[in-house]
């Protein structure tokens, strides 16, 4: 019934349910409800806290981590094993934070519906509960009302819903009786009610036609249900790396100890040496680190007004690479304005009026449309409270005109009559649609007076009304009359029920909700880094084109109805070349978005309604409206916008190209110290040296993949970040550029150590003391030289940070400890000389040129790999 309910007419409605419009009987109303079930919004399977709780810890890389853990309290490094654990629960709290609160959705569809309504039963209107309403209850609905369920209008008094939250669009609903056609989208179906809207004027009765979950609240119910939660590029690639590392530690494992064994070393030593390396393969910093810069990522973020709700979710901007955006209150300022008024064959611009050079004919068209209305400055329909602003600026005094012009009746707004009219004594004001009351007009006001309206002047009217909307106005006309005489009342009640047809007409009012000035500017900004624009919006075809147009997005439209007769391929194919989406639903929503995710994009999806909750989730970054948006699109989206402005999410993705920066950073950073580390124990082992034991080993780690990885993730955006591509993420964080500076660099750091292995053995044959010492030490402060290499590699000027020069003092000062005091019996190290420093100085001064050179070698790569958007 649902799908046909609008077009067909009352009757028939009623009919078809076996309904009647005095209601059903209290007794057949519980046997529908045993039938269809209660109207509410069902959650399905809900995951409990406990399955929350385990799903953090799926991940490779955690795994490893763990066993890493367990390997080090076998080997008796029961501190080392304490650090993974913090981290590893660290980063699983944090976790299941975030989750805890994302499965909130479903719950605020539930609670997005009246706790009771007006039904009539038994011939006599009740209150119940609005879960008790079942097909065919005849309902009656008042302004400010929440709609039940979904219904077809029988009869309505000036009706105006706000549907925002369900179709997009920007101002209440004028509703009606009468049917509509077959294919009329879900935001023009005047004859029904929906779930959840909001009734903002007038009265009604309806008959339900759907409850529960088959209502449109209930269908975007099961789409959120059925969405998978995806992760981002980051998770995806650590999990990978994990899963990687895994295997290398094993196979290092198993390959290491018959080595050391063949060569004479004890079994229990092999073994030690084997659980050295397999610790230091793996990162035990990385998830604290990525932790550490997300948060601060998400802090410094919400201080520019975006709230990020999934802590993965802020890398991920920075590989977005089309922003799919709603246009009211996004793009626009979310407020109808009134932009132009014309009178007497002029068009003035209102700003360019103050009270001072009001003409007195626009004056007069102000107070007519200000008379003629029920708003106030701080309240009442968007459309009418444009118009008393605009008098309000004008330099009329509203509260004053109103007191002197008092109401003494009026004709209510209908969508059948499509007008409204006030009297005021002998005075008569009227506003609405410009083709309706122009008919009933018969002269005009023009700057010597009213003069007759001839068809020339009704088709420059009617011309200029057309030049209005093309510039994506919302056009009213304003007529009036200084003749009482002019109302028809009605005979039996006495009250004005129409007027004449021989009215003043007084000129045309256009609105606009203007576009945000910032926006064009941020638009500009983000298609410059690489990021394409579409405009997805709830709102009619010549609005949206018009707003499109005026910010640089582009006028190429395509409707919702349009996207609903494409095949899957077929729309792939036209996203790419379509700037704006209008008329669209939450079906086409989705569909437009999966269209441009099979081709390879990483989207961004604006919303503030109900409507745009599935899209918002199924999109790679969901970003809600934090002051306009629904609590279900806010639980739904990744990030929220705190002022609800398009400015918030280039600032954003150049936030999250800066927080994946410092990810590429320390990734680089530790995974080059860890491979080092691994190849100088495991080829000076080769030729049967111990070389770097467990505790150096674990030491190094501390130091390097501690505090100064940490405070990597503090480091300042580079200059260029918006000036270059997006990223690519199906390339990951490990790629071409990746693996070459951890090679080439690795490959450095081993040579370079291995050497100064040899010259300080001077022909040993077992590792001294003193050359365990200069390696161990030498490899530190190589470390840190890179450090910087890589800073420099990404553009990072290298006094930025003092959290990093802070953090690298204090490792070395650390270093320095384990040399000079007591600690170096347990470490089996040994005071350095002046010599000694100095010719680690000179191994240090070898290195960094070749650090350099590799660098360089990246840098060259990566301008070879840049890619432009849609290209992949």
């Amino acid at each position: 019934m649902s799908e046909a309910a609008h077009t067909k007419p009352t009757a028939d409605v009623l009919s078809g349910l076996d309904s009647e419009s005095a209601g059903l009987s209290a007794s057949e109303a519980r046997s529908r409800r045993d039938r269809h079930g209660e109207n509410e919004i069902t959650q399905g399977s809900k995951r409990t806290p406990l399955d929350i709780a385990v799903a953090q810890f799926d991940s490779a890389l955690i795994w490893v981590l763990v066993a890493a853990a367990i390997l080090s309290v076998w080997a008796g490094h029961a501190v080392d094993a304490v650090l993974i654990a913090v981290i590893v629960l660290g980063n699983g709290l944090f976790g299941f934070v975030q989750d805890y609160r994302a499965e909130g959705t479903l719950e605020s569809l539930r609670e997005l519906t009246a706790p009771t309504a007006t039904v009539r039963r038994d011939g006599q209107s009740v209150e119940v509960d609005a879960t008790e309403l079942v097909p065919g209850d005849v309902i009656e609905l008042e302004s400010g009302a929440v709609v039940p369920a979904d219904g077809r209008l029988i009869d309505c008094q000036s009706l105006e819903v706000d549907e925002a939250a369900l179709t997009g669009e920007s101002t209440p609903v004028a509703k009606g009786t009468e049917p509509v056609g077959a294919d009329t989208p879900l935001a023009e179906r005047e004859s029904m009610v929906y779930k959840g809207t909001n009734v903002t004027r007038g009265s009604a009765v309806a008959v339900i036609t759907t409850t529960g979950m088959n209502t449109e609240v209930g269908s975007i119910a099961r789409q959120l249900a059925g969405t998978e939660e995806t992760d981002t590029p980051l998770q995806t690639e650590l999990d990978a790396l994990g899963r990687t590392l895994g295997i290398g530690v094993i196979a290092l494992a198993a390959l290491v100890v018959p080595l050391l064994v063949l060569q004479g070393t004890e079994l229990v030593q092999a073994a030690l040496t084997a659980i050295s390396l397999a610790v230091a393969a793996v990162p035990e910093g990385l998830p604290a680190v990525v932790t550490l810069t997300l948060a601060l990522g998400v802090r410094k973020m919400a201080d520019e007004n975006a709230l990020v709700r999934r802590l993965p979710a802020v890398e991920a901007l920075g590989a977005v690479d089309v922003i799919c955006t709603d246009k009211t209150g996004t793009l626009t300022e979310g407020r109808m304005s009134v932009s132009q008024i014309w009178v007497n064959n002029a068009v003035v611009d209102t700003d360019e009026i103050d009270g001072e050079s009001l003409p007195d004919r626009v004056a007069k068209v102000l107070r007519a449309g200000t008379l003629c209305s029920d708003a106030t400055l701080e309240a009442g329909d968007p459309t009418e409270r444009a118009i008393v602003m605009a008098a309000d600026e004008a330099g009329i005094d509203v509260e004053r005109l109103r007191e002197a012009n008092p109401r003494t009746d009026e004709i209510p707004f209908s969508s059948e009559r499509k007008w409204m009219g006030t009297m005021h004594d002998d005075m008569v004001y009227v506003k609405g649609a410009p083709e309706v009351i122009l008919s009933k007009c018969a002269r005009v006001l023009t700057d010597t007076g009213p003069a007759d309206l001839t068809a020339d002047r009704a088709e420059q009217i009617r011309e200029q009304v057309g030049t209005f909307a093309d510039d994506a106005l919302r056009v009213l006309a304003v007529a009036y009359s200084a003749d009482a005489g002019v109302v028809e009342r009605d005979d039996t009640t006495g009250q004005a029920a129409d007027v004449s047809d021989d009215l003043i007409f007084a000129g045309l009012i256009g609105m606009i909700d203007p576009a945000r000035e910032e926006v064009a500017d941020a638009i500009a900004a983000t298609e410059r880094a690489g990021v394409g624009v579409k405009m997805v919006t709830g709102d009619n075809v010549r609005t949206a084109a018009a707003i499109a147009g005026e910010l640089g997005i582009g006028q190429r439209v395509m409707e919702g109805r349009d996207v609903e007769d494409c095949s899957a391929e077929a729309l792939r194919d036209r996203v790419e070349s379509v700037d704006v989406f209008a008329r669209t639903s939450p079906e086409h929503k989705v569909r437009i978005l999966q269209a441009l995710q099979a081709n390879g994009h990483t989207v961004a999806m604006t919303g503030d309604g109900v409507n745009d909750a599935p899209a918002l989730k199924n999109a790679d970054i969901g970003v809600a409206m934090g002051v306009r948006g629904t609590d279900v699109a806010k639980q739904a989206s990744d990030v929220i916008l705190l002022d609800d402005n398009y400015a918030t999410i280039e600032r954003a993705i150049e936030r999250g190209r800066a927080i994946f920066d410092n990810v590429w950073k320390f990734v680089g950073y530790l995974l080059s110290a860890n491979i080092a580390e691994v190849a100088i124990v495991f080829l000076a082992s080769l030729f049967g040296y111990l070389v770097l034991p467990a505790v150096q080993l674990l030491w190094i780690n501390l130091l390097t993949d501690g505090l100064p990885a940490l405070a990597l993730g503090a480091d300042p955006k580079s200059d260029d970040v918006m000036q270059r591509p997006p990223r690519d993420p199906g390339r990951g964080i490990i790629d071409r550029e990746m693996l070459a500076l951890i090679g080439g660099t690795g490959v450095i750091s081993t040579a370079v150590m291995l050497g100064l292995l040899l010259v300080t053995l001077a022909g040993a044959s077992t590792v001294t003391p003193y050359a365990m010492t200069m390696v161990f030490t030498g490899f530190v402060f190589l470390e840190f030289e890179k450090l910087h290499v890589i800073r420099w590699l990404r553009e990072t000027p290298p006094l930025s940070n003092r959290w990093l020069a802070s953090a690298v003092c204090g490792s070395i000062l650390l270093q320095l400890a384990v040399l000079y005091t007591p600690l170096n019996t347990y470490f089996g190290t040994v005071p350095l000389g002046l010599a000694d420093w100095g010719l680690i100085g000179g191994v240090l001064l070898l290195a960094l040129p070749l650090y350099l050179a590799v660098a360089s070698g990246v840098k060259r790569l990566e301008r070879f790999d840049t890619f432009p958007i849609g290209g992949r």
